[in-house]
């Protein structure tokens, strides 16, 4: 078998591809669950709760991990002025238009739903644009919990901090990666990738500013070494191996933790921060949180490295996509939910329909205007090319 990292490892965008349709899934399913989000369904379902907390144990830290490893590739490869001046078009500039065009819509209906507001759309955009930190508005840069392009800002800040060591790492100390690779493909030792977060989870205070959550149900602390630890897992054939072989063994582990964690949460709640329950319960949310990460990755490397001209679309689709798909999900299901049919049969129809409005929004204005590629972290590519490339790939699928 061989383990020796390619220049692009297509497993890793089959795993961004996918991860990114889970949360426009899990997202589709908020408007159901027991917590509060900017729209909620009449009825709400214990089951989805269940099922959202299932997946806030892996869904975010995967996409860190997945972007650490994607810097492997990045980091050395240029100037240091070249790389963040391509994080700041890929990353900052689609979450500044974002935060200014189509997230106002999220704001909106959450503040009209909350019997917050009462007025129409426009009459709202002046409140949005407050610059008062008190305001749910546009420069609350920090504050923006309820608003998913949180990621976007919080990628690049964490990029920002990770890539002197990373560079380092890359360059000048490649001993101390050898090493670290080294010991991590010994039989096992990829799980001590854990430790720091079940330190940081279990251990530290919640309300600590160092744990401070800011988006996604987690610290940025926490998302800082997932996004390391990705970076590591590929520094080495041997991690890459090591991962793949234990595959099962990180989805038994997953499955068993997932059962255990939701099990505690349905029986106890969540437990008061010092108690001995509460060390057991985000303990294991870390492992869980580990395991699946490692199961998909092995799963991953084992069965999806490979290339296809589907994969070229939806890859690079997928940040028009991740940036388009809350919004356009909040729009479509606050009409749906009020729909008197089954609930199920709402959350399909908003699934389906959201799904086409995103997919015909990329589609037909954002991948074929360079404007608009510009704005949400596209490069640039000749006219022709933006209008042609989707049929060009898809006639080459066929004919594969």
């Amino acid at each position: 078998m061989n383990t020796k990292p390619s220049a692009r490892n297509n497993y890793l965008d089959w795993l961004r591809v996918l991860a990114i349709f889970f949360v426009f899934i899990y997202h589709s399913t908020r408007f159901f669950n027991l917590e509060d989000w900017e729209v909620k369904n009449p009825v709400r379902y214990a089951g989805v709760e269940i099922f959202n907390v299932f997946s806030w144990t892996w869904m975010m830290p995967i996409i860190f991990v997945i972007s650490g490893a994607s810097l492997f590739y990045a980091v050395g490869r240029g100037s240091t002025g070249k790389f963040f001046k391509d994080k700041v078009l890929r990353l900052l500039v689609p979450f500044v238009f974002a935060l200014l065009t189509h997230v106002t819509f999220q704001a909106y209906l959450r503040q009209i739903t909350h019997g917050e507001f009462s007025g129409s759309y426009f009459q709202f955009l002046p409140a949005y644009f407050s610059t008062t930190w008190e305001t749910y508005g546009a420069w609350g840069f920090f504050e923006l919990e309820q608003m998913h392009v949180w990621y976007l800002l919080w990628l690049y800040l964490l990029t920002l901090l990770a890539y002197p060591l990373m560079l380092w790492l890359k360059l000048g100390g490649q001993r101390v990666l050898a090493a670290v690779g080294s010991f991590l493909s010994l039989p096992g030792a990829v799980y001590l990738l854990a430790l720091p977060t079940v330190l940081l989870l279990a251990l530290v205070d919640p309300n600590s500013p160092v744990m401070s959550e800011k988006g996604g149900g987690w610290s940025q602390v926490i998302y800082l070494w997932y996004l390391l630890a990705g970076f590591l897992m590929l520094s080495s054939p041997g991690v890459q191996a090591s991962i793949q072989r234990l595959r099962w063994l990180s989805l038994g582990l997953g499955l068993a933790l997932a059962g255990s964690l939701l099990y505690l949460f349905i029986a106890n709640g969540v437990p008061t921060y010092g108690t001995s329950l509460y060390t057991i319960v985000f303990t294991s949310a870390a492992l869980c949180s580990w395991s699946w990460i490692l199961a998909f990755f092995g799963l991953a490397m084992r069965y999806l490295d490979f290339r296809t001209p589907r994969l070229e679309y939806t890859n690079e689709a997928v940040l028009p996509f991740y940036i388009l798909h809350q919004s356009v999900l909040i729009c479509v299901g606050y009409y749906i939910v009020q729909w008197p049919i089954p609930d199920f049969l709402k959350w399909v129809v908003i699934l389906a329909l959201s799904f086409a409005v995103i997919m015909g929004l990329y589609e037909y204005l954002v991948r074929r205007f360079n404007l608009l590629r510009f704005l949400f972290g596209m490069k640039r590519v000749p006219k022709t090319s933006v209008v042609e490339s989707r049929e060009t790939a898809f006639a080459g699928e066929k004919t594969n």
